[in-house]
């Protein structure tokens, strides 16, 4: 989340000097935004079977990368500065007494770990989702191996990214050991997996960089009392509230705790025990919900549907749509050796992704002059795009049929509204079907 007032050094926080004198729970699931740690949609016993006569002979996926540390020191760095200050003037709560030692253990763990990169959790959560891969196409991964079929592995090219990958096809390689031969080493492509920093995403940072209503939009979003009545909550859980008034940026602050509580479930493992950091106790629900709407208001207007009439923040996800659909066709045509297609990005993709295919949660913009809320629309960051979140196409043939799957986050999801499954209530489509609602014909 973006800083909802710039950050001020810390002298400039406080108006004048003072006188002297467990583990994180799925309740909180929702308040995480986009960082909220990755968990399967569905039973695997509960999938459809394929109709009678087909037999799997393609997989591929877009998969964000797993959790991970935060990508910096920022907001440790200042609620530290600030706790410290508090500390040696006496202001601290009792509950505030606990925040600094855990904010620096975490902190600790997080440069250990390296800022940016994949946490324990987060590698496993990419191996995980990758054995239920093998053990949902286990007759198509025989045939891979019988056959000599590839598996192509490719990423944006980011540290986290191409660390997912490899604990994917490490993971995949451990639940078939016949795979190992046939993946390739992970090849780097920006234009198809960080398009948002590529030639193709020049408009789109033309639009965050500049765009006024985008800047008004976000303003009156953040800038609602209940930021503020928020802020102080959370603040004087750590602080006296004498403190408290002294900090100038008092929302930027606030901001700083919530983003820690929200990136602490990334780092469950490396916490002592295994345990969780606790970091609940420094931010009520209420408030985490509150920081983690205006966080999912963020990614909804950057990223996601966006406003009504506009498609600037998905249409490039153009060209990784193309390839889902390239990929398949190249197998029934009969021109790829490929077995599988994995690729491992950016939440920056997914959600510009789920908007242009019209998926779950991500079809619905917001009508300028009406801001988005949580009431009126159905976009979540936790549902949209979790850390690890995936979109898989399973491909089937059947005589001369072709059909596809799709999972989201591992759920069999329909394709958007105007394609038809091959039956009522089927989870698959003829892929002749599937280009024609996509205007691929």
């Amino acid at each position: 989340m973006r800083r909802l007032t710039p950050v001020l050094a810390l002298g400039a926080l406080l108006l004048a000097a003072l006188p002297a004198h467990a583990a994180e729970g799925p309740a909180h699931r929702g308040s995480y935004g986009t960082k909220a740690p990755y968990a399967p949609r569905q039973d695997p016993h509960g999938y459809q079977r394929p109709p009678a006569g087909f037999e799997p002979v393609f997989t591929e996926n877009v998969s964000r990368h797993g959790s991970r540390a935060a990508t910096d020191s920022e907001d440790g760095d200042l609620v530290l500065a600030l706790w410290d200050k508090a500390e040696a003037e006496g202001q601290l709560t009792r509950k505030g007494e606990e925040f600094g030692p855990t904010v620096r253990a975490l902190e600790a763990a997080m440069a250990e770990v390296g800022y940016g990169n994949l946490s324990g959790r987060g590698k496993r959560e990419l191996a995980d989702t990758a054995v239920r891969m093998q053990r949902r196409l286990p007759a198509l991964f025989k045939e891979i191996a019988d056959d000599g079929e590839r598996i192509d592995v490719v990423t944006s090219g980011q540290g986290r990214a191409v660390d997912s990958g490899t604990a994917f096809t490490d993971a995949l390689a451990g639940a078939d050991p016949a795979l190992e031969p046939l993946i390739g080493p992970a090849r780097t492509d920006k234009d198809l997996l960080y398009f948002h920093k590529a030639a193709g995403g020049a408009a789109y940072r033309d639009y965050i960089a500049g765009d006024q209503r985008l800047k008004d939009t976000l303003s009156r979003i953040t800038g609602q009392a209940r930021t503020r009545q928020a802020a102080r909550s959370v603040l004087r859980k750590i602080f006296k509230d004498a403190f408290v008034e002294r900090i100038t940026d008092q929302a930027g602050a606030a901001e700083a705790v919530y983003n820690l509580y929200a990136i602490a479930p990334a780092m469950t493992e490396e916490s002592p025990g295994g345990a969780g950091w606790g970091m609940e106790r420094f931010v009520s629900p209420a408030d985490a919900a509150w920081f983690g709407y205006l966080g999912d208001a963020e990614d909804f207007y950057e990223k996601g549907p966006g406003f009504a009439g506009s498609d600037i923040t998905y249409k490039m996800a153009d060209v990784l749509l193309d390839d889902l659909f390239r990929q398949v066709e190249a197998k029934r045509a009969g021109t790829s050796r490929l077995g599988a297609e994995l690729r491992f990005t950016h939440a920056e993709e997914i959600i510009p992704l789920a908007a242009l295919m019209g998926l779950p949660g991500s079809t619905k913009p917001a009508a300028p002059g009406e801001p988005y809320t949580y009431a009126d629309n159905p976009w979540r960051g936790a549902a949209v795009s979790p850390l690890g979140a995936n979109i898989q196409w399973d491909v089937y043939r059947g005589g001369g049929r072709w059909l596809v799957r799709m999972l989201y986050n591992e759920k069999e999801t329909a394709f958007k509204e105007g394609c038809r499954p091959v039956a009522k209530g089927s989870a698959f489509y003829d892929l002749d079907e599937l280009e024609r609602c996509f205007g691929r014909g």
